[in-house]
């Protein structure tokens, strides 16, 4: 089976991630993408991720979609945005 095109996984998979909000944007830093550390809404995201390429006729593997979905969790910020946090005046 031939593997999606990259740029279709990676966008099904953020799609996917930000809808079952096991990812969100911080309102403050647009480019800051926050895991919220919900395993239900990760593995949500998986299915809605394997749904929505299947329904475009993308012929996927499902290791490069668990890789594309690891990949992209662990480039997200863990809970808080950095750069938010960076910005608050010390105490």
């Amino acid at each position: 089976m031939m593997s999606a095109n990259l740029d279709d996984l990676s966008a099904a998979v953020r799609y996917a991630l930000e809808t079952t909000r096991a990812t969100t944007v911080c309102p403050f830093h647009g480019e800051v993408i926050i895991r919220v550390g919900d395993d239900a809404a990760e593995s949500h995201a998986y299915e809605r991720a394997k749904r929505i390429l299947k329904s475009d006729g993308m012929p996927f593997e499902a290791d490069a979609l668990r890789d594309e979905i690891g990949q992209q969790l662990a480039g997200a910020a863990d809970g808080r945005c950095p750069k938010c946090d960076r910005a608050e005046p010390a105490g």
